[in-house]
């Protein structure tokens, strides 16, 4: 897993990470469709819903997935996925630039959840443990680069 530079996206912040193989980084054009469809998985703003972040996972076959946890209520976790590539979960084909809306209420897989774990503590420590909420501080606080498993 690694982070990369925020994106805005729906008129707020999120923070991406990516997760492959060093042997096998996300093609470009795969990081290009899903940065594209990326809008159609961000709810509308709000006043509570100040940013979030992305996963954007490369699996081992044909498949792609992009996870988008936004923060909502100042303490609730949305999330939103699409799939590419992978037919076994309705993706039309096997091209892995091809995303869809993914309807299944799937949070994550072993793979994608150290993100999800790492925000959530990087949340509580920026918005409710100081004096007051620093979102710029949440911002810059990433997982570090590293494995996430095994």
């Amino acid at each position: 897993m690694r982070p990369l530079d925020p994106i805005s996206a729906g008129g707020r912040p999120y923070k991406r990470y990516h997760v492959d193989t060093p042997d096998r980084p996300i093609e470009p054009e795969v990081e290009k469709a899903a940065y594209e469809y990326l809008p159609a998985l961000v709810p509308a703003p709000a006043d509570d819903s100040p940013a979030g972040w992305t996963v954007l996972h490369r699996g081992g076959d044909t498949g792609a997935y992009l996870l988008v946890y936004t923060w909502a209520w100042d303490n609730v976790v949305e999330v939103h996925t699409a799939a590419a590539g992978q037919p076994a979960v309705g993706c039309p084909d096997e091209d892995p630039s091809n995303f869809v809306p993914e309807t299944r209420r799937w949070a994550g897989c072993v793979w994608e959840l150290p993100a999800l774990e790492y925000e959530r503590a990087a949340w509580v420590r920026h918005m409710f443990a100081g004096d007051a909420p620093d979102l710029g501080g949440y911002l810059a606080d990433t997982r570090p680069e590293g494995p996430v498993g095994r």
